[in-house]
């Protein structure tokens, strides 16, 4: 697969993810729950716990940074958003992640 086609995967993956949160989990409120810590704590727990890296990051309309992490071998996924005011908030995670190349005819 061409790193342009995964990429282009990723980004339709995140948008779908990314209208799901904003519908179901506003980040104000996210924000006031347990799951928010400083990102680099974070960065750590979803490395050393779960072997996740960051495969994709974006802004929302809002100006808040999301980012998909992912363990490409053990299929465990998360989705973080960290908001201007510095909290980095754990809004979603699951199993069976896999990266998919369903751009045909979105080139161009």
């Amino acid at each position: 697969m061409k790193l342009a086609s995964l990429l282009a995967a990723l980004v339709a993956l995140l948008s779908a993810l990314l209208l799901v949160i904003m519908a179901l989990w506003p980040v104000p409120a996210a924000a006031q729950g347990s799951g928010c810590v400083a990102h680099d704590v974070m960065l750590e727990q979803l490395a050393d716990r779960y072997g996740e890296r960051r495969i994709s990051v974006s802004l929302d309309r809002a100006g808040n940074m999301v980012e998909v992490w992912a363990n490409l071998d053990s299929g465990s996924w998360s989705i973080t958003v960290t908001t201007a005011a510095g909290p980095t908030c754990l809004v979603a995670s699951g199993q069976a992640f896999e990266l998919v190349d369903d751009t045909d005819g979105l080139e161009g």
